[in-house]
């Protein structure tokens, strides 16, 4: 099918873009960024908006570099820049990991980082990774720039925070620790498919060996990606054991609320964070 007709505008710099959305955002005017999931649904007439505002041509958005200690990613910067790492220490090969597990590569040279937070999906990668990181996202609209956190941008499927005519300009991670130890498992039917569960463990150690602080997170599952606060407080102050990943599992299991096959989707949150944590906190146990 082809898409219903669409007035195309093509702004070439945030400013023109903003004033273009403020003016068709009350017809159901749109933003076209990569447009790897807006373009499929506007061709099954899923969507129909009679405006598309194409950020494509504004060379700010595609900006990418680190300051501030922080990574700063243009909403327009494409999954493919990641393939790399983009910054040094953990963070950086962090991003290569997940990166991998999205689609297939035709899609992560057109689909952008931006655009998958904005379309809200909850078998993504991108938005699990800005929950647990604690991710900024910046919004801009005729009334200025506003700073969202992840959690609260997110509000449920194909929902976000911004208002109809706001764009994403750019999203903020912290810089990983040097220290810091990372782990990512997600279960999908086939390769380059939307990811059943999956989870995103991110481990600083103490002297000794124990987990100072563990940032532990799902997505596919629920509604939105989250953090397991109580599975957080079971892993941090233990020593990274066999045992401890086993329970840090069953604990991730009771404490999720599947939106569809419960117990399947239980069994398959046990599974993934288990897999996650134990890569992040015994990696040499696993590659033996």
């Amino acid at each position: 099918m082809k898409a219903p007709p669409f007035e195309w505008h093509r702004p070439a710099t945030l400013a023109e873009a903003v004033a273009s959305l403020a003016a068709v955002a009350p017809q159901d005017g749109r933003v076209l960024a990569g447009g790897q999931s807006l373009l499929p649904a506007m061709a099954l007439r899923v969507a129909r908006p009679p405006h598309l505002v194409d950020i494509n041509g504004i060379a700010e958005l595609g900006e990418l570099r680190v300051e501030d200690n922080a990574l700063r990613i243009g909403a327009l910067v494409r999954h493919a820049a990641f393939h790399r790492p983009v910054a040094h220490g953990p963070l950086g090969a962090l991003m290569a990991g997940v990166v991998r597990h999205i689609a297939h590569w035709p899609i992560r040279t057109r689909g952008s980082f931006g655009g998958s937070l904005c379309h809200a999906d909850p078998a993504s990668e991108w938005p699990l990774v800005a929950v647990v990181l604690g991710a900024t996202m910046q919004a801009v609209s005729l009334r200025g720039d506003r700073l969202i956190d992840g959690p609260a941008f997110l509000r449920g499927p194909l929902e976000t925070a911004l208002a109809p005519d706001e764009i994403l300009r750019a999203v903020t991670l912290p810089l990983l620790p040097a220290d810091a130890h990372w782990g990512f498992e997600e279960v999908a039917r086939r390769a380059g498919d939307f990811a059943q569960a999956m989870a995103l463990v991110v481990l600083r150690m103490d002297a000794i060996g124990r987990v100072a602080e563990a940032r532990i997170g799902i997505g596919g599952v629920e509604a939105v990606p989250r953090r397991l606060a109580a599975v957080e407080a079971l892993v941090n102050g233990r020593l990274p054991s066999a045992t401890l990943v086993e329970e840090a599992g069953r604990a991730a299991a009771a404490a999720c609320d599947p939106m569809e096959d419960a117990p399947y989707r239980r069994a398959l949150v046990r599974a993934v964070v288990s897999r996650a944590l134990a890569s992040a906190a015994m990696p040499q146990a696993l590659a033996a």
